[in-house]
């Protein structure tokens, strides 16, 4: 491995850590500041860092993985998160920031739930909780593995620890790093490293398919068509081969945005109310960059890999192995890097709020209530560490797939929270009762519909994305046990 690409990674892992001595220095005194920067992110900030922390490793492995497989039709889950998003941003970013102030300056989202329905605060706490901890160790996984196929197929052979393979290794680095600057610098450090890490993986998705494209090998763009077409005229057709219902489980994965922890916290940690729709706009530009050069980089990635013989065994290391061939070592090296960004930026808003949720919600709530903010910011410290060490069993299989771990935690929280956030921030009539059903059905629907394969073949035709049954349970079980049961008090006026 030339010196090079050490060199820029070197750097990368550098930065990272500075950035969490830095955040260590100006913000995790409280458990507002650890947990939720003390409410203090520039719009920029928290919109690259919604964005960075929501799209991970899929972003540069699974997405482009299943387009290089697939074609154009896996696009659509692309454009149903980019619409998402949008409605994410517009419908739940303003009420959130505004309501989590409101109803007791929460910090976490089951105590903004808690306090929204104080009749079923308990209950609410302590299952939106193990929701979020049992969810968030598979969706951990999902970014320890993309961090694992790094090292296994850019750096196989080198390490040799103890009888470790670079999967292995490259789990070990990946989490100790984001361990080192997430345990050190809390909510400040993550989001100040996401930002940064949203700059490097959107430049990176501007690079590597203009360079695939029109760079020594490429051929442009009707040369990449061409190729496409004699191989397989399907993989240019957003429709063709694509069922009704294989259409709706990929724009459907936008529903799960209203319902991932680690996005909608960015939106009570925004400075004011008047700048999210800043960063609704710089984050949604984010995206669609991300989005297009992600797609580009699958479709034209195989046009690329079949003009000049490439035998790719595994779709979902495509970027991995186009740079090692296309790039000058240190830019190879800026673009691991990039890679590695777009699995820490994730990893460790998912830690952080994992730990968010077992300190106030379980530790404060049942083993220490008069814990002081200092002692709650060193529990917190603590299962940072702990749901790594988890996450990293559950990735220790070399197997994974970086896409089915994703979807499954992504279709999970999309089917407990999402109906019960919007509900919440914009039905009055939505009481405790309620939430308790809608999070309880929601989330048991999709373990059900995953535990018996119905995601991947439904009543003898394609599979149903979990999701979809998930979030329509979970929206009809609110609705209706909020209709026909009452808690006295809870039905104050929601504004905005």
């Amino acid at each position: 491995m030339a010196i090079g690409v050490w060199i820029s990674l070197f750097a990368y892992f550098a930065l990272m850590i500075a950035i969490g001595v830095y955040a260590m220095r100006r913000a995790t005194s409280s458990s507002e500041d650890y947990m939720l920067g003390g409410r203090a992110l520039s719009p920029k900030v928290a919109a690259l860092s919604a964005g960075a922390s929501d799209m991970s490793g899929w972003l540069l492995l699974g997405l482009p993985g299943a387009l290089f497989a697939s074609g154009l039709g896996s696009a659509w889950i692309g454009i149903g998160l980019l619409v998402g998003a949008f409605f994410n941003w517009t419908l739940v970013a303003p009420r959130l920031r505004e309501q989590t102030v409101h109803y007791g300056n929460a910090i976490t989202i089951p105590s903004f739930l808690a306090n929204r329905f104080p009749t079923q605060a308990l209950s609410l706490r302590t299952v939106s909780a193990i929701v979020i901890v049992i969810f968030f160790a598979v969706y951990t996984a999902s970014g320890l593995v993309a961090g694992g196929k790094l090292f296994e197929s850019a750096f196989s052979g080198i390490f040799n620890f103890g009888g470790l393979s670079d999967y292995a290794v490259g789990i070990v680095i990946t989490l100790g790093v984001v361990l080192a600057y997430t345990v050190v610098g809390g909510f400040l450090a993550v989001s100040m490293t996401d930002f940064v890490q949203g700059c490097i993986m959107m430049l990176a998705l501007v690079i590597m398919p203009a360079v695939v494209l029109f760079g020594e090998g490429g051929g442009g763009f009707a040369q990449a068509s061409q190729t496409l077409n004699e191989v397989d005229p399907t993989l240019l057709s957003w429709t063709e081969g694509l069922t009704l219902i294989g259409w709706l489980s990929a724009v459907t994965w936008g529903l799960g945005y209203f319902g991932q922890p680690h996005i909608i916290v960015r939106f009570m940690a925004i400075r004011t109310l008047d700048e999210v729709p800043t960063a609704r706009n710089i984050g949604m530009s984010w995206m669609l960059i991300s989005l297009i050069g992600a797609v580009s980089l699958g479709v034209f990635g195989r046009a690329y890999a079949i003009r000049n013989g490439m035998n790719i065994e595994d779709p979902e290391t495509i970027f991995i192995l186009l740079s090692d061939l296309l790039f000058h070592p240190l830019i190879t090296g800026f673009l691991y890097a990039a890679l590695l960004a777009a699995v820490m930026s994730t990893i460790s808003s998912q830690l952080l709020v994992s730990s968010s949720s077992l300190t106030e919600d379980f530790y404060r709530l049942f083993l220490r209530k008069e814990a002081t903010d200092k002692e709650c910011v060193g529990v917190g410290r603590v299962c940072v560490v702990l749901v790594g060490l988890v996450a990293a069993v559950i990735a220790s299989d070399p197997n994974s797939q970086v896409l089915a771990l994703v979807s499954n935690a992504w279709a999970g929280f999309g089917a407990a929270f999402g109906p019960l956030i919007i509900l919440s921030l914009m039905w009055p009539r939505t009481n405790g009762a309620g939430a308790i059903a809608g999070m309880v059905v929601g989330a048991a629907t999709v373990m059900i519909w995953i535990s018996l394969g119905w995601n991947g073949e439904f009543m003898g035709g394609p599979g149903v994305y979990e999701i979809i049954p998930g979030f329509i349970a979970a929206f009809i079980a609110i609705m209706v046990v909020s209709s026909v049961t009452e808690d006295a008090g809870e039905y104050q006026h929601i504004t905005r």
